[in-house]
């Protein structure tokens, strides 16, 4: 293995195991160690850097709003963070809502829909289209949040943000998918026109779901490191980026229906890939993070 080659397997190896080199490790943890978490320079090393999968759920929770800046009343919150979470998943065993049947992913949605004061009369209810994508985002979540606590509280907050924080520019990323797709391949872009494609494109797993159940977590963990950090608009990069990557496949299909159903279901194995350069795009398109101070 020539030395060009050994150093972009590191690469890789360091992009896949959640961060590209030590040094960003250790200004992470310096990060870290401060008294009183800086959270803008947290937002900031995440928005330029993939998080170490150690401490991503840390970062998280503090990003979200769920721990407070200053570290020392982190373990105090947390076990209050603990309480209200069993104090919830009583009152609806109690009601009957759930049971030791009931799957993880409906637990965290029922305790959302009961905190929310939204929870159904009856568990046989319907979903509704908001409770489908909390659920999606849960079953995702929980491939990357070991811990239960820590899991309800971060899928929760993501959704909330989502919903608060990304309210109006959530419905403008198609429009904004259609302009980067047309600056990096208009011939792609012509063909989604010409078999009427555009308006059919499976927006809502993009920009709803936030690609939960389209990509593996172990490479959708990186794009919600931007989306919690601050950027939903990175989702529209991973978008025009697998429409390059399947460009091949997107072309030879004729009609809007076949489009859709394959962009509904990529193959798996280019996701890490297609990540990267989702987020090299991004930087390109939309510039870099200032450097930590």
């Amino acid at each position: 293995m020539t030395d060009d080659s050994q150093r972009n397997f590191r690469s890789v190896y360091y992009e896949k195991v959640g961060f590209r080199g030590v040094e960003e490790k250790k200004s992470l943890e310096i990060l870290l160690k401060d008294d009183r978490l800086d959270i803008e320079k947290l937002c900031t090393f995440s928005q330029r850097f993939p998080l170490p999968s150690m401490y991503r759920a840390l970062v998280w929770k503090a990003l979200l709003g769920i721990l407070p800046p200053h570290y020392d009343t982190h373990t105090q919150v947390m076990a209050y963070r603990k309480d209200q979470y069993h104090d919830i998943l009583h009152a609806l065993t109690v009601v009957r809502f759930i049971s030791d049947a009931t799957p993880q992913p409906e637990v965290y949605l029922r305790m959302y829909q009961l905190e929310s004061g939204k929870l159904p009369r009856s568990p046989s209810f319907p979903l509704e289209p908001e409770d489908e994508v909390f659920l999606a985002i849960a079953k995702a979540m929980e491939e990357m949040v070991e811990d239960s606590v820590d899991c309800y509280w971060i899928s929760r907050c993501f959704v909330k943000q989502l919903n608060n924080k990304y309210r109006d520019a959530l419905p403008q990323l198609p429009k904004a998918f259609e302009q980067y797709l047309n600056l990096e391949d208009s011939r792609l872009l012509s063909h989604l026109k010409t078999c009427s494609a555009v308006s059919k494109l499976p927006y809502d797993l993009w920009f709803q779901r936030c690609f939960a159940g389209c990509l593996p977590e172990s490479s959708l963990q990186r794009v919600w490191d931007k989306v919690v950090s601050g950027s939903c608009k990175i989702l529209v990069f991973v978008a025009v980026e697998i429409l390059l990557t399947f460009k091949i496949k997107v072309m030879a299909l004729n009609s809007a229906e076949k489009i859709t159903k394959f962009l509904e279901n990529i193959p798996q194995d280019s996701s890490d890939a297609i990540v990267s350069k989702a987020i090299d795009l991004w930087h390109k398109h939309c510039g870099t993070p200032v450097h930590l101070a």
